[in-house]
């Protein structure tokens, strides 16, 4: 999807201290002195900072001048130059994108009122606006939110789950939580080129649901489903089922996708007895569901074929901050240590583009909640 910030410089900084008041100050010092056209701030913080969050805006909008925050806590934090993970740790980006550029959600629990209510003068002024995103996972009706903001806005949504649950785990122009939070980009203002990157691939065909009950996989293509399970993941791991935790998963086809897309979502249970597989999905007869692995190799590849096709789309135009919103099982978790993962971004986009984002429990890109991978935005 590509959508058009102001020139101006996007400044990045990331620190990790055991006093929150150490690292804020690193930040500070990091990204200098703030220009008239800095109006938005974003700021992540990983879980060890969550209870400081208010004190955290406070003092950045106070120190900085800059009148809009948004952010939330993750595991982890990072920016182009390093990820820092399950550590106290934040990091803040300064946004060169003026007011009329840009709308703080938020207030959007339960339905889209009065969340959206309250932007409807703002998106009668836009086309297809941009809104980066910040949801509780303890809330049931996330999955429905994102398509209600979506069908009721016309935005496409880029963000993740927060790692801590309630009050507070979000910012939005002051403390949020308990549903989403964010923020809503003009097109009009702030060119836009988003993607997302599978951390799991497909190690067999899409199989179509014939008998289920809640979550529980009976039957696939009118066999039973841990006999096609088996077929697909080979003699080895079928001998030891308890190996494939971690390493395979099930996923669901994106219907309509011209890209083969697939959300990820865990295997909870094996039954060998009764031949069936619980999943972290409800699912009907007549669904299609596809098994895939996680591993390093499959992961750098579609990485790097992601940011070779952001690098394509941005065709002439210089690539000026970005905001990458990243599953927990990937950063260290998949790629190594010493930043791996953010060292292959540098690669293929250069040294000095600007990013920041956070590990995320669960990633949302569109209108869907994916697992296992990551979603980078970029600003042109």
């Amino acid at each position: 999807m590509t959508f058009s910030a102001t020139q101006a410089d996007f400044r990045v900084g990331i620190a990790q201290a055991d006093d929150w008041h150490m690292a804020a100050a690193d930040i500070l010092r990091q990204i200098g002195t703030p220009t008239a056209l800095h109006r938005l701030g974003i700021i992540y913080v990983s879980s060890a900072y969550a209870h400081n969050m208010s004190d955290i805006e406070v003092f950045f909008r106070q120190t900085t001048g800059v009148p809009h925050w948004v952010g939330c806590v993750g595991h982890g934090v990072l920016t182009h130059r390093e990820e820092i993970f399950e550590a106290p740790a934040m990091t803040a980006m300064l946004c060169p994108i003026p007011e009329d550029g840009f709308h703080v959600l938020k207030e959007i629990h339960e339905d889209t009122e009065p969340g959206l209510s309250h932007a409807s003068s703002w998106l009668s002024q836009v086309d297809v606006p941009l809104a980066l995103i910040h949801a509780d996972p303890s809330n049931n009706v996330i999955p429905g939110l994102l398509q209600d903001i979506t069908l009721e806005s016309s935005a496409y949504l880029v963000g993740g789950l927060t790692s801590t649950m309630g009050e507070g785990s979000q910012l939005a122009d002051g403390l949020e939580g308990k549903g989403i939070s964010g923020v809503m980009f003009s097109n009009r203002i702030a060119p836009m080129i988003t993607g997302l990157t599978q951390g799991c691939s497909p190690i067999g065909p899409i199989h179509r649901v014939t008998e289920s009950e809640d979550n529980i996989l009976i039957s696939l293509d009118n066999r039973p489903a841990l006999e096609v399970f088996k077929e697909e993941i080979g003699d080895i791991l079928s001998r030891d089922l308890e190996k494939v935790a971690g390493y395979i998963f099930s996923a669901l086809p994106v219907e309509g996708s011209d890209k083969g897309d697939y959300m990820v979502r865990n295997i909870l249970a094996i039954d060998p007895g009764q031949q069936m597989i619980a999943i972290g999905a409800e699912l009907e007869p007549g669904d299609e569901v596809l098994f895939c692995k996680r591993d390093t190799e499959t992961a750098e590849e579609d990485l790097r074929r992601l940011l070779k096709d952001l690098r394509v789309r941005a065709g002439t135009s210089p690539i000026k901050g970005g905001v990458y919103i990243n599953c927990a099982g990937r950063g260290p978790n998949q790629f190594g240590g010493n930043s791996r993962e953010m060292e292959i971004i540098r690669e293929e986009l250069g040294d000095n583009v600007p990013i920041t984002g956070f590990f995320a429990n669960g990633e949302v890109s569109y209108d869907r909640l994916y697992s296992y991978t990551g979603v980078l935005t970029l600003f042109l």
